[in-house]
Order: structure tokens, then sequence, then C-alpha cells
């Protein structure tokens, strides 16, 4: 989020845009913005490699706050927006953060955080014109300092929290050298390449929560090279088109529930907007279902990329349009480390059989913060590989294919099933929105496959319904790896990432007494 040498060569050039409300911060007045705050920082005493927390939506001055701890040494934590206080309060006190800043429209929440984290220093709220809740206003807190910069700038860096899908959130701290702000870090340097950005004239479109690792990245990054961003308070799928026609957008991540609202869209909605000059969208957070990636491709053609990696960065894979098409269902080869699958032994798989996903030679740079357990048995022995986590398999090429995760793997009478298959065969029919996949308690086989499914508009939920779906299944799959029933919601649990908050799904289905930790 640093703007660097833009400030002073393109200083009207819009570096932010918020696609609702329309405010503008120009690279000059984002750079002097950030100085106040950052000046603010070393008038608390904060000094490299301190922390501070970030509760708040989508908002131009979240991104002047992460501008700010950037140029001043600090790790910074973007805390989901959505998590109750209690939630919100165990990452402020895990991280250690000494100043956390909030906003008026998360005042419900943040009000109850000061009495849970009494080791934090200070409390900003922004959009407020007096203290509230225990909390200072932000206008007043950095009116006393100047836009210049301080005079020991270095670099600081994010600290993502793991969104907590499979449990408790993690801190994923990586390293972070002692360098001037205008410099990035090795992983971030290479994460233009993940994201196909580029120098000169860009206009990137961001439709997803900034306190997520892939957003929040592809925006600092799109920033430093210059390009200005448009950032989405909240995705809405005829809107986001618009953006795109309305700003000549070239470049924009998404997350692939996105591409699904856009093709349930009318017709007549999707033809109505000019997209002609994207260059490069680029997906990834979750699994994107091979019906919903062609029909991508068919409509905006091979402007589509798609990238897989974690967090930790300690691996990532990538996967231009065409190779896609050459591999349908492949998230790409390794563009960072090596991509390794080992079984439940330690033993390399063959190609085409599932095992553990591991990368050699990849960023091992990071660790898991005041979890030295978590962070040691995500190495390998060995010492030359870390583990993502996920089940996958290698193509006789060197593709990648994911298979699901450890955690929501279905064992059903001793068999493995994969829900990701069967919930990407669901999705594909025309009248599912959204759909699930989990095991449920089964006293003959342990665990049963069940579907919970979001229909779009004007289906009716009901046995007919079921049926049709279950068929539709089984015209495809092995009838064990069908769903024996399904089950329909409003609205699935998904984070705004996308990712599918499948823990919470599953504990509606499990007993209070049963251990579901490992979920």
């Amino acid at each position: 989020m640093y703007p660097g040498e833009h400030a002073r060569t393109t200083p009207d050039r819009p570096a932010i845009i918020m696609a609702g409300s329309g405010e503008t911060l120009s690279f000059a007045e984002l750079d002097r913005r950030a100085n106040r705050l950052a000046h603010l920082f070393r008038d608390m005493g904060l000094r490299r490699k301190d922390h501070v927390a970030f509760l708040v939506e989508n908002h131009i001055e979240l991104l002047v706050a992460m501008s700010a701890a950037e140029r001043t040494g600090l790790y910074y934590t973007p805390i989901n927006a959505f998590l109750s206080a209690a939630e919100a309060a165990y990452i402020v006190n895990d991280s250690g953060a000494l100043l956390v800043l909030s906003s008026r429209a998360k005042r419900e929440v943040a009000a109850d955080l000061p009495a849970l984290c009494p080791a934090v220093r200070r409390w900003i709220m922004l959009d407020v014109d007096a203290p509230t809740d225990g909390f200072e206003p932000y206008a007043a807190a950095v009116a006393p300092f100047p836009d210049t910069p301080v005079p020991d700038e270095r670099l600081g860096t994010p600290m993502f929290y793991s969104s907590g899908t499979t449990g408790v959130p993690k801190a994923i701290v990586r390293g972070l050298p002692d360098r001037d702000p205008g410099e990035m870090l090795d992983i971030e340097a290479f994460g233009r390449q993940v994201f196909h950005l580029r120098e000169g004239g860009m206009v990137f479109l961001s439709p997803a929560p900034l306190y997520h690792s892939g957003p929040q990245s592809s925006v600092a990054i799109a920033l430093r090279l210059g390009g200005t961003s448009v950032v989405m308070e909240k995705f809405d799928a005829e809107t986001y088109l618009a953006l795109v026609q309305q700003f000549g957008v070239t470049h924009s991540m998404v997350v692939p529930t996105m591409f699904s609202r856009l093709l349930k869209l009318p017709a007549v909605i999707r033809e109505r907007y000019d997209l002609s000059t994207l260059e490069a969208v680029v997906h990834g957070a979750a699994p994107c279902p091979m019906p919903v990636k062609q029909a991508m491709l068919e409509w905006w053609g091979p402007v589509i990329y798609e990238y897989y990696g974690a967090t930790e960065a300690n691996g990532i894979t990538g996967c231009g349009p065409e190779e896609w098409l050459a591999h349908p269902g492949t998230v790409g080869r390794p563009i960072l480390g090596e991509a390794v699958i080992l079984d439940d032994d330690g033993r390399p798989c063959p190609p085409g059989v599932p095992g553990t996903i591991w990368f050699r030679g990849g960023n091992s740079n990071f660790e898991y913060l005041n979890d030295p357990e978590k962070t040691a048995a995500a190495r390998h022995p060995s010492g030359t590989m870390t583990m993502v986590g996920d089940i996958g398999y290698l193509d006789e090429d060197g593709y990648l294919y994911l298979t699901d995760r450890h955690a929501f793997v279905i064992i059903s009478g001793g068999v493995n099933i994969y829900p990701q298959e069967v919930e990407n065969l669901l999705v594909s029919h025309p009248w599912v929105m959204d759909a699930a996949v989990i095991g449920v308690p089964d006293d003959d086989k342990g665990e049963a496959v069940k579907g919970v499914v979001q229909l779009v508009d004007g289906i009716e939920a009901g046995p007919a319904t079921e049926k049709a779906l279950i068929d539709h299944c089984r015209s495809a799959l092995a009838r064990f790896k069908c769903p024996r029933s399904i089950d329909f919601v409003d609205e699935l649990p998904r984070l705004p990432t996308g990712k599918l908050y499948k823990r919470k799904l599953r504990d509606t289905y499990w007993p209070a007494a049963e251990p579901v930790s490992a979920q």
C-alpha cells in the first residue's frame, strides 16, 4: 500500500476509487494521509515489528491505515469485518496489537472490544465526531500531525489470520527484513506475476474484502505499480460489470462464487456491458467448478487466469486460459516451489494418485504466531518441504489438480469421498445457485453423504427437486459418492472471500458432544 515514487511522478492520478461512494484519493493525497497516521504511530512509541489491528469494512481509510503501517515497519492485521466481538477480541489479543482502528459501521462489535482487550494502548474510530464507546475520533487523532514522511521510514507488512473455517484462526507471520518501504518483500514482488499485473495505465477492480490476503496483496501491488484501484464496498454481479465498463478496467481478482453469480445474471444484463478492456482476471481462494470456468472462458475469452496458494506463500501454482483448456480442472503448474504429493506414510504418490500437497523450495520464511507445534507440523522432517494441508494429485505433465482439504474428506464405510467433486457437479445444474457436500452421522457407515443446496430464484424446494439433483449426480458419479439426501437453505455460510464455512455447516448436523476440532 506504499505509493512511493508515484506520489511524486503522478501525484494527481487516482490511486483509490471507492466504487459505491465514488470517494477518490490521488497518489499524493494517499501519501499525505498515510504520513499523518504514520506520525501518530511514532508518537505512540510504536516501532518496527510492533503490531496494530484494523476492524474496518472496505473503507478508503483502511487503505490509508495499511499504507501508514507499511511505512513504519509495523505488522498490521486486517480483521474479518464480519466477526463477533469475542472472535475479533481473540485476534486482537493473540496478535499483541497496541492500537486498534475501527469504524462507525462496525461500532456494535467494536464497542465490546476495549473491555476484552486490556493490552491495547489506543482505540480509534472512523466516521465519528466525538469519543464513542472508548474510541477517540480518527480525524481528531491525526489532525495534530504533519503530512510529511516520518524520518525513520521502514517497510511494514500485513499479518493475516487464517479464515478459521477449519478451526481457531492462526496468524501467519512472514519474515520482515529491515528495508526501506519503497522495497517490497520478495514474495510481494513475486505477486506481480501471480496476479498478472503491469505498469502503465492499469485499472484494477477489487470486488472482495481487503482483510483477506489475496485481495489485499493484489491492491497493494497494483498501487506500487502506479495503477488505479477501484474498490467495491460489497460485491454485486451487475455492478461489477458496470464498473468494468465505466472505468475501463484492465485487471481484476475474483473468487469463483463471483463467477457463478455473474453467470446467473439474465442474458440481457450480461450483454449490456462492454468488457473489452479486460486483459487479465485472476481467480483463486477457493476451487472453481469446471463448468463455471468453461462458461466464463466462453463469455469473456482468454483473459481468465488462475492461481493456487496459501497465505503462507510456501508454494504457488498458476494457470493461463490456454493451459486450462488443455488440462481442464487443473490449478496449474508450480511457479513458486516444486509441488510434491505424499501419501499418509510420507511416500511420493505417482501421477494421478491423490495425496497431501507439499511444496519444496518455496517460501519457508513463515511461522504461526504463538503456535510452535503448528509451525513444526507444517515442516517436513527433512527440512526441505512445507505442507499446504490440501489433497491433490499431479498429472504426467506436472499440472496440479485439487481434490479437497484433509478436514473435509468424508469417510463412509471405510471409503474416502472427496466432497469437492460432488459440489462441482451439483453447482453445474441450472437449478443450483450454490452447493456444499458434507458427511453426516450414519449408524451403518459412520458418515453419509449429504448435499446442502441454495436454489436459484423461482425453483421450489421439495422431494421432486431433491430427487432430480441426486439423479443428476448419479448420472455422472459412482453411486457411493452421491448424496443420499439433500437439504435446501436460503444461503450457504460462505465468507465474503468465497470460502465455505464448512465447519459451521457441519456442526449443525453432528451432536454437540461430537469432537469436530479437526474440522
